[in-house]
């Protein structure tokens, strides 16, 4: 069994990590760490956990584990591990946003399995990519190994309100956010070094702007983000591109119709859809924010430095209601 530790678990990507950890065959979960939370049952905090997990928060940190995730927000990972003296043997798996780009990466790699499976593989340190980064991502690869991105790229994106973390705020409670959508942080977006970072592991000469307008939805989990760029190759030249990436992860499907987001809610999938208008591409990617864009992709991390079937413990069922 892998030994699991969870630091920063009173959020809502630590609940989604332990719901889908309690149900994965080869995980023990050791304890789960919280500060404001310790010594209260866990399920105080995740109700949908009774029956399942009959544990308290721990205001301590054992080292006799074999991996540690890190689910505390932006900034907080990197004070943790500076005040923490980690075993080298102990697996570390980050899912803020502190070691994602490599200026600054303290020996983590970075964890997108359809873009860096081998080197996840051999390494004990990884940083979780960003929900909007991984759907993004996921969308740009195929056409960047083929150095098919000429142009500015341009980016709508809708998430879901778990995406800003479950610490409220005035652009997070349900009164501002049902029944309302808005941008934010317009061609900004934090995400975006990261998705370069990627774009340049296959076609290091992009220099094009990536416009990328982010958007808050009236929804609670999901990414629905929609790209398009300028391309002269034929509609079917570009669908076997993608089908030749994705032929051997076993979680990305490209589709023949538009996706819907509650395709992919609750899942680790993420859905492509590839098609073209004239001279540009469009292309559909949906991912679950709290899962494929955090807490399974980190499972999914996971299972492949064990050595483990990368869909261990994530065979997880959508729903089109």
């Amino acid at each position: 069994m892998i030994r699991i530790g969870i630091v920063g678990g009173a959020g809502y990507t630590a609940g989604e990590l332990l719901r889908l950890l309690v149900n994965h065959p080869d995980a023990e979960i050791i304890f789960v760490h919280s500060n404001s939370q310790a010594g209260r049952p866990i399920t105080d905090i995740h109700p949908d956990l009774v029956g399942e997990l009959d544990i308290c928060f721990s205001g301590n940190v054992s080292h006799e584990i074999d991996v540690l995730f890190l689910c505390s927000g932006h900034g907080k990972s990197r004070i943790f591990l500076e005040a923490n003296a980690v075993p080298e043997k102990v697996k570390i798996i980050d899912l803020s946003s502190d070691f994602r780009l490599a200026d600054k990466a303290a020996g983590f790699v970075y964890g997108l399995p359809e873009l860096n499976r081998d080197i996840i593989l051999n390494n004990n340190k990884i940083a979780n990519p960003g929900c909007f980064a991984t759907a993004i991502q996921l969308a740009l690869l195929p056409l960047a190994k083929e150095h098919l991105l000429k142009g500015e790229i341009h980016i709508h994106a809708i998430t879901g309100s778990t995406g800003a973390g479950q610490q409220p705020s005035a652009t997070t409670h349900f009164s501002w956010r049902n029944n309302n959508v808005s941008i934010y942080k317009p061609f900004v977006h934090q995400h975006l070094d990261e998705i370069r970072q990627s774009i340049h592991q296959y076609q290091p000469d992009f220099k094009k702007a990536i416009n990328f307008l982010p958007v808050r939805g009236n929804f609670t989990r999901g990414i629905f983000a929609s790209l398009y760029l300028s391309c002269p190759l034929e509609k079917e030249v570009i669908q076997d591109f993608f089908k030749d990436y994705y032929e051997s992860h076993p979680f990305v499907h490209i589709l023949t119709k538009s996706p819907a987001l509650k395709q992919v809610i609750n899942t680790n999938k993420c859905y492509l859809f590839v098609e073209k208008h004239e001279d540009k591409i469009l292309i559909i990617s949906t991912i679950d924010n709290l899962i494929k864009g955090a807490s399974g992709q980190a499972i999914q991390n996971m299972n492949l430095t064990f050595g483990l079937p990368e869909t261990t413990g994530l065979q997880l069922k959508g729903s089109a209601f």
